[in-house]
This record gives structure tokens, sequence and C-alpha cells, in this order.
């Protein structure tokens, strides 16, 4: 059973795509938030003083991935209506809520965009510079409808099973998930750069250019004044010695 009604939980769930639309540094997306939960709180409180009440528990700081945005709507739907009938203590409410949003923020930027989003990424441009371009949207079309299922999914299970499902998200288990994607995703780099490989194939030279490239990547990272002085080097190479790069291809 819903806590509110079918028209109020569409609202809800379609607000939910903006809630980092009126993000500030104050609350960050608690004005998307409130205003997501807004059509279900004015049905959960029929008395004014109760639903000014429920808005203001959800104005304070908020700010989770936006993967989330469903599942949590749902949850804090189905904990208001408990609220509502005294099932529930509203002074738990903020504990509870920080606790959720800061831990599923943290599993979402490993999992969702440390990881699936790489993914995502890495298979479509290596699709498109194969040449395979109706395959690659194909994949894109796929990802992004299996995204919204997701969230459907988790808005349905937040408003029916609350604080059980958070229990049962435990054993997915996103965060080792996330590290095999990203091994995954290591094998999917080594691919695209033999897709791109600009050079004669030679078994020496590729390892010795892969060797310089992971090299410079790590002084790029890490190492001050790398950035400015590598930019420095390339630009005199094009401007002092045009044929250099093609000094350099030739001999590879």
């Amino acid at each position: 059973m819903f806590p509110v009604s079918l028209k109020a939980l569409f609202k809800c769930f379609l607000r939910s795509y903006l809630t980092a639309g009126a993000f500030n540094t104050r609350g960050m997306q608690n004005i998307g938030l409130a205003y997501a939960l807004d059509p279900g709180l004015k049905e959960i409180y029929s008395d004014a003083g109760k639903l000014q009440k429920a808005r203001r528990r959800h104005i304070k700081l908020y700010n989770t991935h936006p993967i989330w945005n469903p599942l949590l709507i749902g949850l804090f739907l189905s904990l208001e209506r408990k609220i509502a009938r005294d099932l529930f203590p509203a002074p738990s409410l903020p504990k509870v809520k920080s606790t959720l949003v800061f831990t599923l923020s943290a599993i979402g930027d490993s999992f969702f965009s440390g990881s699936l989003l790489i993914t995502w990424s890495l298979v479509s441009i290596l699709l498109l510079f194969s040449g395979m371009h109706h395959a690659a949207i194909g994949i894109s079309i796929v990802f992004l409808m299996g995204v919204q299922i997701f969230k459907v999914y988790t808005f349905y299970m937040g408003l029916t099973q609350g604080l059980v499902f958070i229990n049962n998200l435990k054993k997915w288990n996103l965060i080792n998930w996330g590290s095999r994607l990203k091994v995954f995703n290591c094998l999917l780099v080594l691919a695209f750069w033999l897709v791109i490989w600009p050079f004669n194939w030679h078994i020496y030279s590729f390892i010795l250019i892969s060797f310089t490239g992971l090299v410079l990547t790590y002084m790029y990272r890490n190492i001050a004044w790398t950035r400015e002085l590598f930019l420095v080097f390339i630009l005199s190479l094009l401007m002092f010695v045009p044929e250099s790069l093609n000094w350099i291809r030739t001999f590879l």
C-alpha cells in the first residue's frame, strides 16, 4: 500500500530529477528535495502546522548522488507516513536521514560515477572508434534505460519497504562490484589504446610509448609545474622543430 496517491507519487518521482536545480552552498540539494517531497507531504499532512514541520525537517542539509534521489524520496515519504501515524519518532528522522544520505552518496560516487559511468563511456568510445556506430548508440540506449528502470525500482522499494530495503541493499555489495568494474575498465583502456594506435605496429615501440605515457601521466598528476613544463615542451616542438613529430613517427 502506497503512503500517498499515485498522482502525488508520479509528481514526486518526476521532481526527483530536479533535486540539483536549486543547488546552494548552504543546504546543497535541500530545496530540490523539499520540492520533490511536497506533493506527497501535502497528502500525508492535512493539518497546516504539521505540514510546515514536515517541510522544515527536509529543508536542512541534503546532498547525495543523483541516482539515489528516487530511493530516498520514496523512503522519506514512507517514514513521514509513519510519523503521521505515530509509528516512528520524528526526532529520529534527521539522524537516519544524515546517515543514509551520506552513506549512499559515497556508494554512488564509487560505483556509479567512478566505475559504471566510466565503463559506459569507454565501451561507447571504443565502439565509435571501431566504426560500430549503431552498436554504440544501442549500448547507450541500454545503459540509459537501465538507469531509469533502476530509479523506478528503488523508488518503489523505498516507498513500500522503507528502511528494510536499506538492509537488502547492503547485500548487493556495490562497493566490491565497483572494484571489479575498475579492473574491467583498465582492460577497456588498453583496448582503446590499441584501436587508436597512431604509429607503425611493433611490440617494442608499443611498450616504450606506453611506458612513457604512464610516466608522463604520473608526473602530470603528482609533480608541481609538470603540466606547465609539458605544455611549453610541446609548444616548443611544434614551433621550433616542426619535423620532429614526423621523424618520431617514421622512426617508430
